[in-house]
């Protein structure tokens, strides 16, 4: 009989990069790039988190899916939000991103580790208006460490690192 353990650690879905944006500061505009090369241990060259990072941070690069700009946006009203407003790393699609969790995944040719769900700051409420804060909370994504570097470029797939029978 399968365990909801056994749940847990099969994810065949395969996500999608739709964009790439760094910050250079912490409240500086969000630059929208088409690859990003990503450092172990740091996160994405250029943004604020990496310029700071000693290696044992937690937010070394964040992630948000596609489908939550959507539910964000209408839980404000809005068709969908901007991916700049969030001032996340990478939007994925095609795949449950809290599933990844705790978990390594495939970026292209980076290997992530899913370190925690991305809550909202108070700049979601400026981004996004009044309720900002509140409507991102449980669609912010995730926070991911870096294992492996490389580069990210727009398209690249997103793949769960198979779970081994020891976990």
């Amino acid at each position: 009989m399968e365990t909801i353990d056994d749940f847990k650690n099969t994810i065949p879905q395969t996500g999608k990069v739709e964009w790439i944006g760094i910050s250079a500061k912490r409240q500086s505009p969000v630059t929208e790039l088409q690859e990003a090369t990503v450092q172990v241990g740091r996160g994405i060259d250029g943004d604020h988190h990496c310029a700071s990072g000693n290696g044992e941070g937690k937010r070394q690069v964040t992630l948000i899916q596609r489908e939550h700009l959507d539910v964000v946006g209408r839980i404000l009203g809005r068709d969908s939000i901007a991916p700049t407003l969030t001032r996340r790393n990478l939007v994925v699609s095609g795949i449950n991103l809290i599933a990844l969790k705790e978990r390594q995944f495939r970026v292209g040719e980076v290997l992530l580790e899913g370190s925690g769900p991305c809550a909202p700051c108070s700049l979601m409420e400026d981004n996004l208006g009044a309720g900002g804060y509140n409507a991102m909370r449980g669609h912010g994504g995730i926070t991911t460490r870096v294992v492996e570097g490389g580069t990210i470029r727009i398209g690249d797939q997103v793949t769960v690192v198979a779970v081994t029978s020891d976990e």
